[in-house]
């Protein structure tokens, strides 16, 4: 998925600090132009470049913004990702919305790639989660996949998630699915916390079962009984210290809410110089 910014996304989160006008800006006259520099203060993979692009955009047409990295590159501290040329006010007013979406876009992609190189050459996936960002759901779900990992399901929509509580509502884990499938053709997951209902779930053959926070033993188990007849998910308490171990076990995915909810900004710095010729 590549979802683009709608105008309206931008307009509301520019909203947020604009408000009435940026008083501030408004110091500097109107004519003067200005270039700035955006650098990155640590190692990321960078994502979010059409975010932040529609920012300034929709604050002037007359800002050139020149990328010296491409979206999904790991980039080094101290690189400059890119140059923005345009009028000093516009500059200044998107500066802080554009950043605040850039950092935490190539959060989640720096996050997703550190995941995803935790397992390379398992033959599992790693899987995010609806544990996003409100307004962000779209945004931080393409960044998962700029840095490696695939996306579950987007929302409550266009996937059944049968959980604990689903299972207690509709009587059995086989009632849950047969509903399930009788209801819709999306694809049909179901979350057990132990071997004796990943018995019960694997007689009703569900797309997918979540193992909720299995040991590594019991994982090993639930890999020999399945048999490869469907697909296997490891879920709860992952960890870069663990997810390799949990990965070789045979498992299909393991799902890792970190990566969308626990986002720790990247360190990212816009310098602007005002233009000296008017």
């Amino acid at each position: 998925m590549s979802p683009q910014p709608t105008p309206e996304e931008i307009a509301a989160y520019l909203a947020e600090d604009l408000g009435s006008g940026d008083i501030t800006a408004a110091i500097i006259p109107e004519s003067t132009q200005a270039t700035a520099r955006v650098v990155t203060r640590e190692t990321m993979v960078l994502c979010g470049q059409a975010w932040f692009d529609a920012v300034f955009r929709q604050l002037s047409q007359d800002i050139m913004i020149e990328w010296f990295c491409r979206e999904g590159d790991e980039v080094a501290a101290n690189t400059m990702l890119c140059r923005l040329v345009g009028p000093a006010r516009a500059l200044l007013s998107g500066e802080r919305t554009a950043l605040n979406l850039l950092q935490t876009l190539s959060a989640t992609s720096t996050t997703a790639r550190r995941y995803a190189n935790a397992i390379a050459g398992t033959g599992c996936k790693v899987l995010d989660t609806r544990k996003t960002l409100p307004g962000l759901r779209l945004a931080q779900k393409y960044a998962v996949t700029c840095g490696g990992c695939v996306n579950h399901r987007i929302g409550l929509f266009d996937a059944v998630l049968i959980k604990e509580n689903h299972i207690l509502a509709a009587g059995s884990i086989c009632a849950a699915v047969n509903k399930a499938r009788a209801i819709s053709s999306v694809l049909v997951e179901v979350e057990v916390e132990s071997l004796v209902e990943l018995e019960e779930a694997l007689a009703v053959e569900p797309d997918r079962i979540m193992l909720d926070n299995f040991s590594l033993a019991d994982m090993r188990s639930a890999v020999a009984l399945n048999q490869g007849k469907v697909e296997l998910e490891a879920s709860g308490n992952i960890s870069l210290d663990n997810i390799r171990d949990i990965a070789e076990t045979g498992v299909d995915y393991i799902s890792i809410g970190a990566l969308t909810k626990n986002v720790v900004a990247i360190d990212l710095s816009m310098r602007i110089e005002i233009s000296t010729a008017q």
